[in-house]
């Protein structure tokens, strides 16, 4: 505009000299300088001010638009979703409001106010205790791979004796707030406590029984103090079982452990004999003293009654 302003100010004062004026034929705006086209030509410019005044008012009320429609969508990033399997844990400003959702469509601030964890509850968990599985040492699942782990396994029992004990915790997540936030390593601390719990088992009842029929029952003793001991620390921990893989005498006295429950064994063996033996005799010795009994009763009457008659 003011380029246009300039232009016409200089053809006002400069019209004799000006290529364009009135007297040359060849002016494209027109024959002379104060002719009707130059008054279309400020109306087009005039127009198109208000038009531009126009465009920037409209601007203005597009940019609040867009903004308040900004605005909605992130407030509509507050909707989260927990699956069935899923338990939702909301964050505001990073710390955890000390509440779980169930599953289903639930509302909270969205980021960077808050934020949403959803984690899998319904997996199940499991920690190897006194060993490692092929698993745990990276192999693939179709691996045997094993390698025992002495300082958790060996366990002194009641009897005074030492057992190589392994097992297997399975578990999953009961409260996803607790199991994330109460505890820095969950799962460090579900295998500490389950080992502190199998060694205190294991310390009140003989080898001799931890090896034959006690296997089910201190399955059954551990998981029960596991969970009462997981509770007391807000784990959010649901124990499923314990697993005793095995219980054997250590690697070093195996042998002669062997040897025992093979003299043990025998004795065994020896003493069922013997009260075979006993069995069998004392009946036939019974029979016969009563058979004779019964004869000498029966000659006793016949000589009498001889001695009678």
């Amino acid at each position: 505009t003011n380029y246009i302003n300039e232009y016409m100010n200089w053809n006002k004062n400069n019209n004799d000299n000006n290529p364009w004026g009135s007297g040359n034929n060849n002016n494209p705006w027109g024959s002379g300088g104060n002719g009707p086209n130059k008054m279309d030509f400020e109306d087009s410019i005039k127009k198109a001010k208000d038009r531009f005044g126009r465009f920037k008012f409209g601007g203005r009320r597009n940019l609040s638009l867009f903004v308040l429609i900004a605005i909605l969508v992130w407030l509509a990033t507050g909707f989260y979703r927990v699956e069935p399997d899923e338990q939702g844990v909301e964050l505001l400003f990073g710390k955890w409001n000390g509440q779980t959702t169930d599953p289903g469509l639930h509302y909270f601030f969205p980021t960077p106010i808050g934020k949403t964890i959803t984690p899998k509850v319904e997996v199940i968990r499991k920690i190897n205790v006194g060993f490692r599985s092929a698993s745990d040492l990276g192999f693939g699942s179709n691996s045997s791979a094993e390698r025992k782990v002495i300082e958790e396994s060996l366990m002194l029992t009641g009897d005074q004796n030492i057992a190589d004990v392994a097992f297997t915790v399975l578990f999953k997540i009961k409260d996803a707030g607790n199991f994330l936030f109460k505890l820095r390593n969950p799962e460090l601390t579900v295998k500490d406590m389950a080992e502190s719990v199998v060694r205190e088992v294991v310390g009140q009842r003989d080898l001799q029984f931890l090896l034959t029929e006690g296997r089910q029952e201190v399955e059954q003793v551990v998981r029960n103090e596991l969970q009462i001991v997981l509770d007391s620390y807000e784990s959010g921990v649901l124990v499923q079982s314990v697993q005793l893989q095995s219980v054997d005498p250590p690697d070093q006295v195996i042998d002669a452990f062997d040897e025992v429950q093979r003299a043990r064994q025998d004795k065994e063996r020896l003493v069922n004999e013997a009260n075979t033996y006993l069995n069998r005799i004392v009946p036939n010795a019974r029979g016969e003293a009563a058979k004779l009994v019964e004869g000498a009763k029966a000659y006793k009457e016949q000589v009498v009654k001889q001695a009678e008659g």
